[in-house]
């Protein structure tokens, strides 16, 4: 199945049903009076949450999604049918925007958590609704609301708990593929991930989600490549896998331009927990291996992780540390919250 995180539609509420002008006409009855039924609702548009779902590729063949009129009022006041919701199923991390591609309507997180679109038009009243003492033969009444018309943009931002980072050729799709089930495309050539890969991590009978983004070039932040578009996936991760490249001929420079960008790109990327790890030294020997680790450390200010996909080097260290992190993050967000107040009653 395509990944698609973006997907334009335009939505449309029903509209109200009509009241109908009727009067009750019987043999024996003298005074039948007006019996006309009010209209019924029209009907809403709604977005759901759901499971089962990473990607919006069914948004792809189906922008357009409009709602049922409510029925129309009838004689002897039968009033007209609610017309039934349409719901819009999305997977779980998906935002909800305003035309502008800026303004947040929604941001589903929950799988089950609905959010109102737009709402249907209420049905208008019969002639029936009019009567009165000084008004006993009514002959008009109220036509439906008109539904609610929009456009709107829905974006995915991936929910998982760590993500890759680094430049192009780094080695991403290589570890990803190595710790989860997850296939990505790997090969023994220069290019680039196009599109965004999950997988679940399995270590020490625990588990997490690891999101796998296309690599950033330098400008990233300002639209060049594909990396600012991606970049929203690693948002709301609790910690970043910087992987750089151990064949390059400056480490430091690739780990510098990948750190640039985050920071100029905001929403926090900057601030999160990171682990830096050296990839593919396999290929190393060992005096290079020591002189990029040295001038890794000194650009990071941590000791890099020497890491190796293919041969499986320090493959489980890195998870480990990556659960760590994880663990550590959750613990400080928990603290964050203010503890609920005792609100049982006492005499």
């Amino acid at each position: 199945m395509k990944f698609l995180d973006t997907a334009k539609v335009y939505v449309r509420s029903g509209d109200g049903g009509g009241g109908s002008v009727s009067f009750r006409r019987e043999k024996f009855i003298e005074f039948g009076g007006p019996d006309g039924g009010d209209g019924g609702r029209g009907g809403d548009v709604w977005i759901e949450c759901v499971e089962g779902l990473n990607t919006l590729v069914d948004y792809r063949y189906q922008q357009h999604f409009k709602a049922r009129t409510g029925g129309h009022g009838m004689g002897r006041n039968r009033a007209g049918a609610n017309a039934p919701p349409i719901t819009l199923k999305v997977p779980k991390g998906t935002e909800v925007l305003e035309e502008d591609g800026e303004t947040l309507i929604a941001d589903l997180t929950e799988i089950g958590q609905r959010v109102l679109l737009a709402r249907g038009g209420n049905g208008g009243f019969g002639n029936a609704h009019f009567k009165s003492s000084t008004n006993q033969a009514p002959r008009h009444a109220n036509p439906g609301q008109d539904g609610e018309e929009k456009a709107l943009w829905l974006r995915l931002k991936l929910i998982a708990e760590a993500g890759l980072i680094g430049l192009p050729n780094a080695g991403k799709s290589t570890f990803l593929a190595t710790v989860t089930a997850a296939k990505p495309k790997i090969a023994d050539y220069p290019f680039t991930t196009l599109h965004p890969g999950l997988g679940v991590v399995r270590v020490d009978t625990r588990e997490f989600v690891l999101a796998d983004i296309p690599g950033l070039i330098e400008g990233a932040h300002e639209g060049q490549g594909l990396g600012d578009r991606f970049l929203g996936h690693v948002e709301r991760c609790r910690v970043l896998l910087h992987l750089v490249d151990a064949n390059s001929d400056d480490v430091v420079r690739d780990y510098k331009i990948v750190r640039r960008e985050l920071k100029l790109y905001g929403e926090g990327l900057a601030q999160k927990p990171e682990i830096v790890a050296l990839s593919k030294c396999d290929a190393l020997t060992e005096d290079e291996r020591a002189e990029k680790v040295a001038a890794l450390k000194k650009a990071a200010r941590r000791v890099p992780i020497q890491l190796s996909s293919a041969s499986g080097e320090n493959v489980e260290k890195t998870l480990r540390a990556l659960l760590r992190a994880i663990d550590t993050d959750v613990a400080e967000e928990a603290d964050e919250i203010p503890a609920a107040k005792d609100q049982t009653w006492r005499p």
